[in-house]
């Protein structure tokens, strides 16, 4: 819990505050983009909400923090008002769980709302309110699991919801030893109809990607938008199997469709198919530079 003791210098004075136990994990930035801002490798408050639409997400932020680094010197009053926006819709019928975990280095998860079943993808911190509002829009029928690193609790939405949970073989660590279904292989599978998983090796040994309508891919640690950028990139500095793996399976994608890339870590991305691809193009050309 973020304490006035440990509140950061960096803040500007007001009521919404981080304070010194940010792991500079980002959640907060691209969930409040005019509230929060990077500062000697931590978050800060750099502009104080004065509309209903900033102070909304700088509270979904708060409540989606990893760490708890977030805090208001005045108790928000209308906090359950809040718990109650999650999970926050992104397009069509897919959302974003908020609620981020520590042990996934703060990772986003994902929630897609099917009339046959609802997908989990990754796992966010298990809180109680967002269970309720999973368990109001149907619960979960599969767990989809993109790498080993961003499982989170995904025992205890295994336990609660009875889901299945998916991951790779080679993904398979002590702690997700009795996950359900097991990929092994490296062609695509077919989960349902409208759903692809994909094998991209790289930034682990078994990571995948989910295709969902071929509008919708959730990257894991695959692939994401940075601002800095200015363009889709993937992770040179942690990518713990292999870059030359990573490569091709980002010129995989160039096989398939999509507008959406919905990452766990680093910004998400819209674009139009075909600018997505020239954009994946761009992403290749420049990872085979570095």
């Amino acid at each position: 819990m973020a304490t006035l003791k440990e509140r950061r210098s960096q803040n500007v004075e007001g009521n919404f505050y981080v304070d010194e136990t940010c792991i500079d994990c980002d959640t907060c930035r691209w969930m409040s983009k005019s509230v929060f801002y990077r500062v000697d490798e931590q978050s800060a408050v750099y502009h104080q909400p004065d509309n209903e639409r900033e102070r909304q997400e700088a509270l979904q932020a708060l409540l989606s923090c990893p760490t708890a680094s977030i805090g208001t010197v005045e108790k928000p009053k209308d906090i359950q008002a809040i718990q109650h926006s999650f999970p926050i819709l992104i397009d069509e019928n897919v959302y974003h769980c908020g609620y981020h975990s520590e042990s996934s280095y703060g990772a986003a998860s994902y929630f897609i709302q099917r009339p046959d079943g609802n997908i989990l993808v990754d796992s966010p911190r298990y809180s109680p309110p967002l269970v309720k509002q999973l368990e109001a829009m149907g619960g979960i029928r599969w767990m989809y699991l993109t790498h080993k690193d961003d499982v989170a609790d995904h025992q205890k939405y295994h336990d609660h919801f009875n889901c299945e949970r998916i991951l790779y073989q080679d993904e398979i660590t002590a702690n997700t030893q009795n996950v359900e279904i097991k990929l092994t292989g490296f062609q695509p599978i077919s989960l349902i109809s409208d759903t692809l998983i994909i094998p991209v090796p790289g930034h682990t040994k078994g990571h995948t990607v989910l295709l969902y309508k071929n509008k919708f891919l959730f990257t894991g640690d695959h692939l994401a938008w940075s601002d800095s950028l200015n363009q889709l990139v993937a992770f040179r500095d942690v990518c713990w199997y292999s870059w030359p793996e990573l490569i091709k399976s980002m010129k995989k994608l160039t096989s398939y469709s999509f507008e959406w890339v919905l990452p766990g870590h680093g910004r998400r991305h819209y674009a139009d198919s075909k600018t997505m691809q020239q954009e994946l193009d761009q992403c290749i050309r420049w990872m085979e530079k570095q």
